[in-house]
């Protein structure tokens, strides 16, 4: 068994009833991580049709690509939410937040990330969206936005919403070392289970909706059909 590399100190709720799903469904299969080819394939994948419930509030994430400063392949950015915001404090995440009034999706996804991160609306090339996804906690519907730079931005962090943004190639995310995912017990789910993710850094750890997001990205360069999972 392959030992996982440290994580960090996100605090994540496993329920007594988890069980290890295995190996991840893009196992034995090669995948091009160059920007380019990971727009492709992101452009060319399904995604799920789903709409907000009456009680959900929408909100919009970008995920923001760029090509690795090192030729690693495409790199993503990421951001720790804040200790002191009321839901999700010191989870990783995407930069965004709610879309307001009269504000389209990726309106939003481009004006919470120059709010949060201090990316210039104008320097993001938006290719799409990922499917949409619920949160219980928060009670949000998220539209992940695929956006793209041609070289990384200078950041400038909200202190009030962010406590940290950093880049994080996606061939790491793929390290046997790095991910894993669990059954977990869920009385939500259709059949009591849901798929769980994670993406175990050096220090930190991704779980929730945004590693959600990071499995279907990265199914999708692998060219695996992740709508096959149950509960999604």
């Amino acid at each position: 068994m392959t030992a996982r590399r440290p994580g960090g100190p996100q605090s994540i709720p496993v329920p007594p009833a988890s069980r290890s799903a295995g190996d991840p469904l893009w196992r034995d299969r090669d995948a091009d991580f160059s920007l380019t080819a990971v727009l492709r394939a992101l452009r060319a994948g399904a995604s799920s049709v789903k709409q907000p419930r009456p009680d959900e509030k929408v909100s919009a994430v970008l995920m923001l690509l760029a090509e690795s400063e090192s030729d690693s392949g495409a790199e993503i950015l990421l951001t720790r939410r804040s200790s002191n915001l009321t839901n999700h404090r010191g989870e990783i995440s995407f930069p965004g937040g709610r879309v307001d009034a009269g504000e389209s999706i990726i309106e939003a996804a481009r004006r919470e990330t120059h709010e949060e991160v201090g990316v210039h609306p104008d320097v993001v090339e938006v290719h799409g969206t990922l499917s949409p996804l619920s949160t219980f906690v928060s009670r949000s519907y998220i539209v992940p936005v695929v956006g793209s730079v041609v070289e990384r931005p200078s950041l400038t962090i909200s202190n009030d919403e962010v406590e940290r943004a950093f880049w994080v190639p996606l061939r790491e995310l793929v390290r046997p070392d790095t991910f894993s995912w669990e059954w977990w017990s869920v009385p939500a789910a259709d059949d009591g289970e849901r798929p769980m993710f994670f993406f175990h850094l050096d220090d930190e750890t991704v779980w929730g909706a945004t590693a959600r997001i990071l499995h279907e990205l990265l199914c999708r360069v692998h060219g695996v059909n992740h709508l096959d999972l149950p509960n999604w």
